[in-house]
């Protein structure tokens, strides 16, 4: 599902955030991204959603090499991939629902079809009832919960979190944690970036450790 061929990503300035990551991950895995602040995680998302792109290497998902991906060519990759963000980047001027339904109305999907996936989806992280609601009246861990409706509506094969939990107090965080569970286990890929340890090392997923940009260790769960 996902590869990475000794990948490498440098900024203007000659700052590398990246340099010769090569790992990969099998359709229906869960693995969590650890390592320090500042240790490359969120590039490395970026790089698999096209937020960014590679330096070097090669990067494949679902088949498709992402350095041979034109620009017109980003948004049906996207369309395979749900990407969450720490501070969920809700639009605050729409209802709920409308946040959700934006993938979909982009893809210009079916009114009718995207009633249906929405709720469907709002529906499995249990905010059926606040729809129509702004998401400003909505908790943090409601709010991180529409983000997760939103990267799921469209049915992504690969669902990539950035520190997800990372405003999150320990009660919610296992919930956040149990959905992206849920989701694991009707056979979506799931890749987490987290510092959250404690929080993870009970789940039994393989963890990538990165260090400066480079990964160290691809430990099994435990």
């Amino acid at each position: 599902m996902l590869q990475f061929n000794n990948v490498g990503k440098r900024y203007p300035g000659g700052h590398e955030a990246l340099n010769g990551i090569t790992m990969s991950l099998e359709q229906g895995e869960m693995a969590f991204l650890t390592g320090h602040s500042g240790a490359g995680k969120s590039t490395l998302l970026k790089l698999i959603a096209l937020i960014e792109r590679a330096s070097s290497g090669q990067i494949i998902v679902n088949g498709k090499n992402l350095m041979r991906i034109g620009r017109r060519g980003i948004p049906y990759i996207r369309r395979k991939i749900g990407v969450i963000f720490q501070n969920n980047k809700l639009l605050y001027d729409r209802t709920v629902f409308d946040n959700v339904a934006l993938p979909l109305v982009i893809c210009g999907h079916h009114h009718r079809e995207i009633q249906r996936r929405v709720r469907a989806a709002l529906d499995k992280v249990g905010l059926l009832d606040k729809e129509r609601q702004a998401p400003v009246s909505l908790s943090g861990g409601e709010q991180q919960r529409v983000g997760i409706a939103r990267a799921v509506v469209n049915r992504p094969l690969l669902l990539l979190a950035d520190e997800p939990t990372g405003n999150l107090d320990p009660d919610l965080s296992r919930e956040i944690m149990n959905l992206f569970e849920q989701f694991n286990q009707v056979g979506v890929t799931v890749l987490i970036a987290t510092h959250d340890i404690d929080l993870i090392s009970g789940m039994g997923h393989r963890r990538l450790i990165l260090d400066h940009g480079r990964l160290i260790d691809r430990s099994p769960g435990h």
